[in-house]
Order: C-alpha cells, then sequence, then structure tokens
C-alpha cells in the first residue's frame, strides 16, 4: 500500500509519533534481516566445516587417493577461512542491530568446545581488585570464598637483546704478567650475531621462503637496522661452517640400497632476463620397508637440466633408483656402468597422471559450471585409473612392514592385479590411434613394463616417487616468493641449506631450533665427533648450559 500526502496527520505530535513507529519498524527489520544474515552465514560455515572433515577423514582412512585430493583439501579450507570470518562479522552486525531494537531475538553461534591451552606455556596471574565491602549491604567483613579464572592467550613480541661476554684482566704482583680468560669461539670469525639469530635469517629464508630484503625491513621496524648486505653475509658464513654437516649428509644419502630423485626449476637472475635452473634432490627413505636408517635428502643446483648433471651426482652410487622417465638418466642404467648399473623403479603416480587428467569428472564439472565446454570423459582412463587405485589400496596396509613381508603381500595381491592390467593395456592400445592422448599414457607404462613391474620381487621398491616430490615441495612453494635465484653461487647456497632443512624436517627435528643449537657447538665441536650433530643423532643441551653458552 502506498502512502500518499493526503493520509499523513496534520500535526506535528502526531508526525512525529509515525516517525518514531516507523523508525522503530526500519530498526525491527533491520535487525531481523541481520539475524537472517547471519544465521546464512553461520550455515555456510558449519557446511563448509562438515565438509573439510568428511574430506580429511575420508583421506585418513583411504589414503591420498589423487592430486584432486590435496587441491579440493586446499579449496575447501580457504573457503571455510573465508566463511568462517564472514560468519563472526555477520554475527557482530546482528547484536549491534539487535540492540537498537526490543521486539527481535538475537542470534548467537554455536561454537565447539575449545581446547585448554597447553599445560607448558607459562602462566601471569592478573589479580583484578576485589571489593573492600559488601555490594548489597555494604559491610566490610568480607572473606575469601574462591576465585574465578578466565585464560586470554596472548603473546609477547620477539625481543632483541645484546650479550656482553666479558672478560676480566689480572696482573700478577709477582711478575706483573697479565692473565685473562680466552676469548669465546664465535660461530663466524669476527661474528657479531648469535647462533639463535643466524639461525632465524637462514630458516626464514630457505624453509619459510622469506628473502633477505623483507627480513631487514621487518627488523629494521622493530628497531634493529640490518643492512642487506651484512644479512648476505652471515648467510655466505654458515654455508661454509656448516659444511662438514652437508658432506655428511651426502655420505649417507647415497649409502642407501634405494634412492628417490626428482628435479623442479629454479629461475636464476641473469643479465636483462632471467635463465631456468633445475634443483635436484636425493632422498634416503628406508621407514616404508621399515629400514632402521634414519631419512635424509641431498639437493644439488644445475644451471641446466642436462643428463651429465644427475651422471655426475650418482657417479659412484649403484642401487635402486626410483625416479620418472627423464631421458638423462638412460646412462645410469646401462649394464657397463661403473661402479654398477643401477635397478630402475618406474612411479605408478607418474603413470597415472595422465589417465586422470583424461577421467577427472571434478575437473569437468568446474568447467561446466564457469560456462565452458567440458572435454569428454574417457571410460577407459577411469578404467585405468580405478585398476591403479587397486595397487595403491594394498600398498597403503603393508606400509611400514619389512621388505620380506611387502614381497609376500604383493605376490599374493598385487602380481595378478598387475597381470590383468597389462593384458587390458595391451588390448585396449590397438583400438586407439598414435596420436591420441589415452594412447600415450599407455605407451608410457608398457614401453618401461620391467621398471613398473619391479616392485613386485622386491619390497624395498615403492610404488610412487612421492618422496623426492614431496622434499621438492619447499622450492614450489618459495618461488612465489623469492621469483629467482640471484645467481648460480645463490642457487647452490640454496640446495646446501635446503639439505639441511628438509633431513631435519624428515627426521621430526625443529629445523630452527636444531639450527641454532649447531651454531653454538660447532665452532668448538670435535671434528671426530661431527656425526654427533646431525639432526638423527642431536641432542638439544640442557637449559642451564644453553644459557651458559
Amino acid at each position: 500500500m502506498t502512502t500518499t500526502a493526503d493520509d499523513l496527520p496534520d500535526d506535528i505530535a502526531a508526525l512525529q509519533a509515525a516517525l518514531i513507529a516507523e523508525r522503530a519498524r526500519a530498526a525491527r527489520v533491520e535487525a531481523e534481516l541481520a539475524v537472517a544474515k547471519a544465521r546464512a552465514s553461520d550455515d555456510q560455515a558449519v557446511i563448509a566445516h562438515q565438509r573439510l572433515q568428511i574430506e580429511k577423514l575420508t583421506r585418513q582412512i583411504y589414503g591420498q587417493r589423487s592430486e584432486r585430493t590435496v587441491r579440493l583439501l586446499d579449496q575447501i579450507e580457504l573457503t571455510f577461512e573465508e566463511l568462517e570470518s564472514s560468519a563472526t562479522e555477520d554475527e557482530i552486525a546482528a547484536e549491534r542491530a539487535v540492540a537498537r531494537t526490543t521486539n527481535v531475538l538475537a542470534f548467537t553461534r554455536k561454537r565447539p568446545a575449545r581446547q585448554p591451552f597447553p599445560e607448558h606455556l607459562p602462566r601471569q596471574r592478573v589479580v583484578e581488585p576485589g571489593p573492600t565491602k559488601c555490594l548489597c549491604c555494604g559491610s566490610p567483613r568480607l572473606r575469601k570464598l574462591g576465585e574465578d579464572i578466565t585464560e586470554t592467550l596472548e603473546v609477547i613480541p620477539r625481543q632483541w637483546k645484546v650479550i656482553q661476554h666479558v672478560r676480566e684482566k689480572f696482573t700478577c704482583r709477582d711478575c706483573e704478567k697479565i692473565s685473562q680468560a680466552p676469548a669465546p669461539f664465535h660461530v663466524l670469525a669476527r661474528g657479531w650475531a648469535g647462533p639463535s639469530l643466524l639461525a632465524m635469517i637462514l630458516f626464514e629464508k630457505f624453509g619459510q621462503h622469506q628473502p633477505l630484503n623483507r627480513q631487514a625491513d621487518r627488523y629494521a621496524r622493530e628497531g634493529v637496522p640490518l643492512s642487506l648486505s651484512t644479512l648476505a653475509d652471515q648467510v655466505g658464513g654458515c654455508c661454509a661452517v656448516l659444511a662438514p654437516l652437508i658432506w655428511r649428509i651426502e655420505r649417507h644419502v647415497f649409502a642407501a640400497e634405494r634412492l628417490h630423485s626428482d628435479d623442479t626449476i629454479v629461475p636464476v637472475l641473469a643479465k636483462g632476463k632471467t635463465d631456468t635452473g633445475r634443483c635436484w634432490v636425493y632422498v634416503r627413505d628406508d621407514r616404508p620397508f621399515g629400514g632402521p636408517a634414519p631419512p635424509a635428502a641431498m639437493f644439488y643446483y644445475s644451471r641446466d637440466r642436462s643428463g651429465e648433471h644427475p651422471q655426475a651426482h650418482l657417479e659412484e652410487y649403484a642401487g635402486i633408483f626410483q625416479a620418472d622417465a627423464y631421458g638423462g638418466y638412460t646412462k645410469l642404467y646401462e649394464a657397463d656402468r661403473k661402479p654398477g648399473r643401477l635397478v630402475e623403479a618406474a612411479c605408478w603416480v607418474h603413470a597415472r597422471r595422465p589417465f586422470f587428467i583424461l577421467a577427472d569428472v571434478a575437473a569437468n564439472a568446474r568447467r561446466k559450471a564457469q560456462g565452458k565446454t567440458a572435454s569428454p570423459i574417457s571410460p577407459l582412463a577411469l578404467e585405468a585409473v580405478h585398476r591403479i587405485d587397486a595397487l595403491f589400496d594394498i600398498e597403503r596396509s603393508i606400509n611400514g612392514q619389512s621388505a620380506e613381508q611387502r614381497r609376500a603381500v604383493r605376490q599374493e595381491l598385487s602380481t595378478p592385479l598387475v597381470a590383468d592390467l597389462e593384458q587390458w593395456l595391451r588390448e585396449q592400445r590397438p583400438k586407439l590411434s598414435r596420436g591420441n592422448d589415452l594412447a600415450k599414457a599407455m605407451d608410457y607404462m608398457l614401453k618401461r613394463w620391467p621398471a613398473f613391474t619391479r616392485f613386485l620381487d622386491d619390497g624395498r621398491i615403492c610404488l610412487s616417487n612421492n618422496a623426492a616430490e614431496r622434499a621438492l615441495r619447499g622450492i614450489a612453494l618459495g618461488r612465489k616468493s623469492w621469483l629467482f635465484a640471484g645467481s648460480d653461487r645463490g642457487g647452490q647456497r640454496a640446495a646446501a641449506i635446503y639439505s639441511l632443512i628438509v633431513t631435519a624436517k624428515l627426521n621430526n627435528v625443529d629445523p630452527q631450533a636444531w639450527l641454532a643449537d649447531v651454531l653454538a657447538r660447532i665452532a668448538d665441536h670435535p671434528a671426530h665427533s661431527i656425526d654427533q650433530l646431525l639432526p638423527w643423532n642431536w641432542q638439544p643441551r640442557s637449559a642451564p648450559q644453553s644459557q651458559a653458552a
């Protein structure tokens, strides 16, 4: 119904009353809309949280079934983060709108019970002054009945301090000889930075992908101006000091019975452009077949992807080699190679990937939602994915068992599946044209079939090369932050520190804490006992010793 000027009262009092009533109604409508919006936002956040929980539980029960699972989890987590923030924002807006009314019921979100704060965190008691007299009758005769404690988690900003090492001088009254305690060892000659600061600089640069110029800006804002050249000088010095540990890790990695290998691109700054360098990784991880040796990773840098680089890295290695079908590895598999032929073990994840792309139902659904033309889903590709996934299901059940147990289970369960898969591939391949993507995926497997089936007779071999791909994941993430390496020497330094950080992570050791303790001890540590500082042998010093140092 439309209100005209003739419908309005003539006197001011009536107009004021009508205006007040209209404002109240508008406030009520606004509050109701705010509450409805808050409820809708809360529902969306709950749905996103439940989807995230379902996907995580599915992955935990059935394992990582595909690349899509990882992408989906990342996407759902990001969606949940945004929806949760929006729901809280809408809840506060609804509370403010309801406060301006008297007849709209407020909306309060149902939140899960928060876990208590960790017991190891220190507690600081802030006692609020209690009343000095009864709030009811005013009597001063009060006695304490108990107390209520509300805990709030807080963080203290990073504290900088200068440690002064004082060496007192004494003179002898008999011979007038001056005596003084020897100067303490420093991590670097003429060192001005403590080991914890050096470890933080290294881990921020190579572990958290924060270039030195960003670190210098942040330190300056905290009141500690450190030039970029000064920080770079410390990084170079630490690489030289930590070189003995890198050599020990290299020797340990190439003493393995089986190695994982992979490489990734590393843009390198050149004159007026950037060149494409490579970072190679070799991972020793015997845990899948119950091996007692600790895991470790060794990184190398090269300016290009020539096959001479892995051939030089593996010059003295002989054993099982798990990698992709890169042509530069071909000479490593020759029978007359010295010190011995490498045993090629192909990666089933690489073989599965092209089939999965042709059978990615979720990708087609996204294309349709975006109004794009969806590519047809190949039933043959879908069948290949299901057959390969059945092999991975068996592998998850025997992960961590001994090599003999793994071989026995594979002979019983996996061998028939692999034989059926080979027969199926050879039956379907002649039906496809040479240029067909599905035919290329089949040829990739059939041409390397002995390398793909070698895991059936050797329990040490893994079905995938994921160990090497996981080791390179940090570099792939870091490229978005540091964009490129400054030089070939910079790429070599990065590879050296990556070896230390990734090896520490593989052994469930905090890389920054380990680097800080190693840098504090390595200057006066006996050279013949350097293995004690390796991540899998490392024992942190007790608190009093650390404080004394």
